[in-house]
């Protein structure tokens, strides 16, 4: 590691950057001031703090992004996003401002104390985007979706027995409604209107993230996902989006722990407990991986779009996939049999999902790197 002379600790903002400095040893770090958030301004600051090589730099994940990280090391200068969850804090500290927040990150940033994100490269950051622009049109289409139930609820109005919300009879039925109130008919147009809109929106990224999934750098392992039963085209996209590279964790449990699907866990001397999740890593990985799991309650079986989609596929993928199958139904049926509620058998069995899912990524990125060695 190089010979760091001073650790920087940025406190950002939208506008503006606190920043303190540390210096090597022991001594009391200090704040150097608030600059503006500009390219210019930063590039400015660094270079009067000193060399590249002995500046070491830190700031929170947040809002801002990874801009900063990537221009920094356009300079040649080291930089740290910090998880903000992961910073040790005084129990007895009520007082927040940027000045002691920055001051506090170049301290900890000098201790070692502190634990850096994975920053994701431009395409991987890319992709997240076009997944959660995805998962925010879906909440706004249940949100839409809910508010005209609620109307027609407010009005007495049911569908007929038997027909379910959002299926095709349903909405023939809607069709058919009439309201003798000129606002009350205008309210049922502009809610079915927003409906309409938002699914719209969705069909549009969809369309992009099928693009992604068969022509994108990242293509061969959305598609070797895919070999998994329950996991189609936008949970493999989401994935490899959100965990980006696989082989960035040496074991499975690393990934299951960037998940949140550990247990909480006190132990001390001879007695050890532990509880429910942590739910502390990314939610969006822990979402879409939950929602696979409940496919695990049935037989396992190779036939309708999951073997669509493992046609041609990597015969290794295919191999775990398979393995996962028998794995997983009987570990559910294990836990059901217990007398322990779904819930509970679905959240074990997706955390050991994600073992099967870094298996196979691992093993296509391994192919990658063999095939472009060659190359």
């Amino acid at each position: 590691m190089k010979d760091v002379q001073k650790f920087v600790g940025l406190d950002v903002s939208k506008d503006s950057i606190a920043v303190a400095i540390a210096d090597f040893g022991r001594g009391e770090p200090r704040f150097h001031g608030t600059i503006q958030n500009k390219p210019e301004d930063i590039r400015k600051l660094m270079k009067k703090l000193g060399k590249p090589e002995s500046l070491l730099v830190c700031y929170e994940a947040g809002s801002s992004g990874y801009g900063i990280y990537r221009f920094l090391l356009s300079m040649d200068i080291d930089c740290m996003v910090v998880a903000p969850s992961l910073i040790p804090k005084r129990s007895g500290d009520r007082v927040k401002t940027d000045k002691r927040d920055s001051i506090r990150l170049a301290q900890l940033l000098r201790a070692g104390e502190l634990t850096s994100v994975w920053v994701p490269d431009e395409d991987h950051e890319a992709l997240r985007d076009l997944i959660r622009a995805r998962h925010d049109a879906r909440e706004d289409l249940q949100s839409s979706r809910q508010r005209l139930v609620h109307f027609l609820l407010r009005h007495g109005i049911r569908p007929p027995q038997g027909v379910r919300n959002w299926s095709v009879k349903h909405r023939e039925w809607l069709k058919q409604l009439t309201f003798e109130r000129a606002s009350q008919r205008i309210v049922f147009q502009e809610y079915l209107h927003a409906i309409n809109e938002v699914e719209d929106r969705m069909k549009r990224i969809e369309a992009q993230i099928h693009e992604e999934a068969l022509q994108s750098e990242h293509a061969p392992v959305i598609q070797a996902l895919q070999t998994l039963r329950g996991v189609a085209e936008v949970t493999a996209v989401t994935l490899v989006a959100e965990i980006g590279q696989f082989s960035r964790f040496s074991n499975p449990r690393q990934l299951m722990s960037y998940a949140g699907l550990v247990p909480k866990e006190y132990s001390s001397g001879s007695s050890r407990w532990q509880g429910s999740i942590t739910k502390t890593g990314n939610s969006q990985i822990r979402r879409s991986i939950v929602e696979v799991c409940w496919s695990y309650r049935h037989r396992p079986s190779l036939k309708g779009e999951l073997l669509k989609r493992q046609e041609g596929q990597d015969p290794e993928a295919k191999r775990i996939a398979w393995k996962a199958q028998h794995r997983l139904h009987m570990k559910y049926h294990r836990i059901s049999a217990k007398g322990k509620g779904g819930k509970v058998a679905v959240v074990a069995v997706a955390r050991e999902l994600l073992g099967f899912i870094w298996a196979i990524g691992c093993a296509i990125e391994d192919k990658q790197v063999s095939v472009s060695n060659v190359a």
